[in-house]
């Protein structure tokens, strides 16, 4: 029982005398920021993929010397590699405009 009664005591004085800490304020642009930069890095890495499979669906198109199957896998390869650079450059561009309205709309800088 004095354990108990010494415990609550200890824990009553803890909560006290404990200090107040009051949160940091809410800076959006450094965040804000922060996904840009990786989002900007993230487009850059796949541009280069994509254009190093151009390259090597440009490289086997021109070496299939009349191998339909190679010639059709070349073909898939540019295709698909164009179509995955546009899914990337239309993310990009959609995350500046939802970028650009946070920023309207929260009050961050311009």
């Amino acid at each position: 029982m004095k354990k108990i009664k010494f415990f609550l005591i200890v824990l009553v004085t803890f909560l006290v005398s404990a200090m107040p800490i009051y949160a940091q304020s809410a800076d959006v642009s450094k965040i804000q920021t922060f996904i840009q930069n990786v989002i900007q890095v993230l487009v850059t890495l796949s541009g280069l993929v994509s254009a190093g499979f151009f390259v090597w669906g440009g490289i086997g198109y021109i070496t299939s010397s009349g191998n339909p199957e190679a010639l059709d896998k070349s073909k898939k390869t540019i295709i698909y590699s164009a179509i995955g650079l546009t899914i990337v450059l239309g993310a990009f561009v959609i995350s500046n405009v939802v970028s650009q309205l946070a920023t309207s709309a929260f009050g961050g800088q311009q």
